[in-house]
């Protein structure tokens, strides 16, 4: 075994905010001399370091894989047996490489219990809040088998959190009873898998959330994990990012521009994107906004009346951004996200305040951290109707913009972020403890 040398293979579960992690880890990981081969649905990623292959999902090539419950039941299906092949073929290969440890997206559990039964190492790679982890791990007599609580209001999991709504679990998707149960699902299959893990690894670093990965004795926080200081750095996007918008906000002054994308799942009726777009004009502040050509329910993108005429010089609308660079920017003001933990992360690595918009998910109890404990950002309140007005937008914008505390406290955080990457601090050291015991296994 005197040639053989370690040998990760990372399989990412098919989406824009979970490959992008996945495929940034990947890199660090091949920066340490240890080979690493992802395995997803995308090919054009090319990189002397990092091996590509892609296994059947079950779905016709010619079938878009809009339809996020199909593909992941199509996946759960189909890929189990193959990715046992392509670990069987790496393992029987005559180039002294065999797979040392498998790192798997914890929303497909199943790709873990694959690698158990192929006797191979591994790791957990959790690409959301720490926090988001501790509260899935619920009592079981908290929700139903559905995942729907017995009780709302505030519960609290363990001491050293703080308490937590039960609009806030992991699993909860307003309206739609068949997605929250089987996102659910995904998640109780999480709890089940980490059992049999080596590795927790999460995308965040410890002094963000001390209290969380405290409650999680074997979590690895090795975040953030961004490419704005990389040299040289790859794309992690699945779709085209248009960086024009880069120029553009060259020309904006410092921090005046408004900064809104709602990441790649969140889908808005025509009226609540037409309050978006009309809160932006009454704003009256220069804005960058994306807007996929899937946001609108069923409908082609179409602004309100005049609105595109009336804003010419104001805003920017492009169908994805690169995002990282765009909240780095200083043209930038503050950022109306959705909360995902991507968007979360290289906003706080960049101090920009938030105004919060949770879709699904993660993101509501993202948000409550974001508002009421990092005190970075403020939040949004629906009308009766469900919507979020243009009014209601416009005032929260220059509350925010206006309130220096937030902004100091995003400063301090930014600090953290930066300094727990250097050496001999948490994130640096947690990483280099992974890679350390991924060597003594060879």
């Amino acid at each position: 075994m005197g040639g053989r040398q370690a040998h990760v293979l990372a399989v990412a579960n098919p989406a824009q905010g979970h490959v992008g992690p996945l495929m940034k880890l990947s890199l660090l990981i091949a920066d340490q001399g240890i080979k690493s081969l992802g395995n997803c649905v995308i090919r054009k990623w090319q990189n002397t370091r990092l091996d590509f292959v892609s296994i059947p999902d079950g779905v016709d090539p010619q079938d878009g894989r809009e339809e996020r419950i199909q593909l992941s039941e199509s996946m759960q299906r189909v890929m189990p047996s193959h990715l046992e092949n392509l670990i069987m073929k790496i393992n029987s290969s005559e180039d002294d490489r065999m797979a040392t440890c498998f790192i798997a997206h914890a929303t497909i559990a199943w790709a873990i219990d694959t690698a158990k039964k192929m006797g191979v190492k591994m790791a957990m790679f959790w690409p959301s809040a720490v926090a988001a982890f501790a509260f899935s791990l619920i009592d079981a007599k908290i929700t139903d088998h559905n995942g729907v609580p017995l009780k709302s209001g505030m519960i609290k999991i363990s001491p050293k959190l703080p308490a937590m709504s039960t609009d806030e679990f992991m699993w909860s998707v307003p309206g739609d009873p068949i997605r929250r149960k089987i996102l659910f699902g995904y998640i109780s299959c999480a709890k089940k898998t980490l059992k049999i893990c080596n590795w927790l690894l999460g995308s965040s670093f410890y002094e963000l959330e001390p209290l969380a990965c405290d409650s999680i004795p074997n979590v690895l926080p090795i975040g953030p994990l961004l490419w704005i200081n990389r040299p040289g750095k790859a794309a992690a996007s699945l779709w085209p990012e248009d960086s024009t918008c880069l120029k553009w906000l060259d020309k904006q002054p410092s921090q005046s521009v408004i900064y809104v994308a709602f990441g790649s799942i969140a889908i808005f009726s025509r009226c609540q994107f037409e309050e978006v777009a009309l809160g932006l004009e009454l704003a009256g502040r220069p804005f960058l906004w994306v807007v996929r050509p899937n946001l609108l329910d069923g409908s082609v993108i179409k602004h309100p009346d005049g609105f595109l005429e009336r804003v010419p010089n104001q805003g920017m609308i492009i169908e994805w951004a690169p995002q990282e660079q765009v909240l780095a920017h200083r043209a930038v003001a503050c950022f109306l996200s959705h909360c995902g933990w991507n968007s979360t992360i290289e906003g706080l690595s960049s101090a920009v305040p938030f105004l919060c918009w949770p879709y699904f998910a993660d993101q509501f109890l993202i948000s409550s951290y974001i508002c009421d404990f990092w005190k970075v950002g403020l939040g949004l309140k629906q009308e009766a109707n469900g919507n979020i007005s243009r009014h209601e937008i416009k005032r929260n914008l220059d509350q925010l913009l206006s309130d220096s505390g937030i902004r100091e406290n995003g400063l301090q955080i930014k600090e953290m972020a930066g300094k727990s990457l250097i050496e001999r601090e948490s994130s640096r050291k947690n990483f280099e403890i992974f890679i350390y015991q991924l060597k003594c296994m060879i």
